[in-house]
């Protein structure tokens, strides 16, 4: 891993951008990673993303709220860094030149970047769910085209890529997804119904941003990595399964028909699963986190309750149907969230957002891919239109709130 590599972060800002240079940070501190940032982006975090260039002085910074350009530039000024914003400059530093891209961008916004970046034949480090949710069949179909290859950093498909043998795909069983059970694991439903925001992103196990915070109280986030998982490990809904495991040690397993499972185990640190990523095929060297299973002691398993976790099974659902089930739950899902997050709706009228609105959607045949090929434009409809029915619904929800 000595050579040099031409890096990418797209979503710097963000718990997995800022976990992702903080591990090349030490990496190149230690001499087992030569890296050369080629383009930074963030969201809205202008004083962030400005002290991330002046670090890695990367060719081209992009802020994606283009009302904050001009901040970003009086920040960087005379850094001789290329400043652009807007959703478009997004997509474009997406597309320049670069052996490794880490997708971070959170929410459907990182959809077109993560395409254009997977047109470049690059390797996509991949922590954008929503990118596989909406269009993973021709996200991955995109790479391999390209010549380039998506390698997953979300802690569970990373777990899973780690385990499976590659001469014995055909003989795997069943692919578990585990679960830390989030906030609210041990809660009842009547103490769910009155949790508030600041409750719902105290994640016990894992440091993340507000909506993937949100999405692990829910279970939404493993509803959507089952989604996941079927596109990058071509496995039917039926043999995904989800196991909780307040620990957050094992982070997957594979079960193959011999009754062998493996699984990957390590702490609860997101530097593990982008440095498997980074290296990959290969394992780098950095002083990282190691397991004391002694000192843990014990883990413990159980399954998730479907009447107060529903999110799984409406992904499970929406999986199953296909067509635009996935994008549409995933546009609902982040509207509800937003919602919440506003306090305009409770924490149950998440899922029950989501629900309704499949329903609703299914109901108007507005699931059915249009006439368009472009899968961009198709999954951009689904979205648009499942934001348009949930905001109904939550405007509806807010008004008795």
């Amino acid at each position: 891993m000595s050579e040099k590599r031409r890096v990418t972060v797209l979503g710097s800002t963000g718990s997995i951008g800022v976990s992702t240079l903080s591990l090349l940070e030490e990496a190149s501190a230690q001499g087992s990673a030569e890296v050369e940032i080629v383009a930074l982006t963030g969201g809205r975090n202008v004083e962030l993303l400005a002290a991330q260039a002046e670090r890695w002085r990367p060719e081209r910074v992009v802020i994606a709220d283009e009302n904050l350009y001009e901040p970003l530039k009086a920040r960087l000024n005379g850094a001789g860094i290329a400043i652009a914003a807007g959703a478009q400059a997004v997509r474009e530093a997406a597309q320049m030149p670069a052996d490794w891209v880490m997708s971070a961008i959170v929410g459907a916004a990182g959809l077109a970047p993560t395409l254009a970046a997977a047109k470049t034949g690059a390797v996509i480090a991949l922590a954008n769910k929503e990118s596989l949710v909406c269009a993973g069949p021709a996200l991955l179909e995109a790479a391999k085209a390209a010549g380039g290859v998506v390698i997953p950093v979300d802690s569970e498909h990373s777990a899973i890529f780690q385990s499976l043998q590659p001469d014995c795909i055909q003989r795997v069983a069943r692919l578990i997804l585990t679960a830390s059970g989030g906030p609210f694991r041990e809660w009842t439903l009547q103490a769910m119904a009155g949790a508030t925001p600041e409750q719902a992103v105290a994640h016990p196990n894992w440091s993340m941003g507000a909506k993937i915070s949100i999405d692990s109280a829910t279970m939404m986030n493993k509803g959507l990595e089952m989604i996941e998982a079927a596109y990058l490990f071509a496995t039917p809904p039926e043999r995904i399964d989800v196991l909780i495991h307040p620990q957050s040690i094992i982070h997957s397993m594979v079960e193959y028909q011999d009754g062998s499972t493996l699984a990957q185990l390590g702490p609860p640190d997101m530097r593990t699963p982008i440095a498997c990523a980074y290296s990959w095929p290969d394992r780098l060297p950095w002083p990282a986190p190691r397991l004391d299973l002694a000192t843990i002691g014990t883990l413990t398993f159980s399954e998730p309750d479907p009447t107060r976790f529903p999110a799984i099974g409406i992904a499970r659902a929406a999986l199953t149907a296909g067509g635009g089930a996935p994008a549409a739950m995933n546009a609902a899902n982040e509207t509800a969230v937003a919602a919440f997050l506003d306090r305009r709706i409770g924490f149950l009228d998440i899922a029950a957002t989501v629900s309704e609105t499949l329903e609703r959607m299914d109901a108007m045949g507005d699931l059915v891919a249009g006439a368009s090929g472009d899968v961009l434009e198709n999954a951009m409809i689904f979205d648009r239109s499942a934001r348009r029915v949930a905001g109904d619904i939550v405007a509806g929800l807010g008004s008795t709130h």
